[in-house]
């Protein structure tokens, strides 16, 4: 998949939701969630000591804010295409952080217990894109994803044993050869 049809993947995923009506971590609503994850996207290798992160936003310490939900469908398709080593981990990171959260105290109040569950279903729902990351340079980030999201502990193990006997890559590629 191209750059240009990935950032066309992560800006549609953006526009479906209303973002100034979900809360954040930081206090107020997730308004500027989206021009976060735009930041991470847009990360260069130049750029890498700028990559922005999510954490105190759509999350604080695995406690997590509605806006997680649907950060989620934001970073999946986000790591389907090209993305600075730095951006990948950054989401890969987020992805882990998520998917052992739960609700933040505030979200239960409101009547959002469930969020970590709904992110965990997001996330599986994009199982074959995690997968893909599990050859790269961070696959243990993605096997521990994978604990907490896919029930299948045969697909599970395959992948892990799989991913292993791979010679570990510098950066997120897979030799073809």
């Amino acid at each position: 998949m191209s750059l240009m049809a990935v950032n066309r993947l992560v800006l549609a995923e953006l526009k479906r939701h209303d973002w100034s009506r979900l809360q954040c971590g930081c206090g107020g609503t997730a308004e500027h969630v989206p021009s976060l994850l735009l930041g991470i996207v847009e990360a260069t290798e130049d750029t890498a000591s700028e990559v922005p992160t999510l954490e105190g936003h759509i999350e604080v310490e695995g406690n997590l804010f509605e806006s997680a939900v649907p950060a989620v469908g934001v970073i999946l398709a986000a790591l389907a295409g090209d993305l600075a080593v730095d951006s990948r981990l950054e989401f890969l990171l987020t992805l882990t952080r998520l998917a052992g959260g739960d609700s933040h105290h505030l979200e239960v109040a409101r009547g959002r217990p469930s969020l970590g569950g709904e992110c965990r279903s997001r996330m599986s729902e994009g199982i074959w894109i995690l997968l893909k990351e599990a050859f790269g340079s961070d696959r243990d980030l993605v096997a521990d994803i994978m604990e907490l999201i896919d029930p299948d502990d045969g697909r599970r193990a395959y992948y892990s044993q799989i991913a292993a006997s791979t010679k570990k890559p510098r950066h997120d590629s897979v030799p073809l050869s």
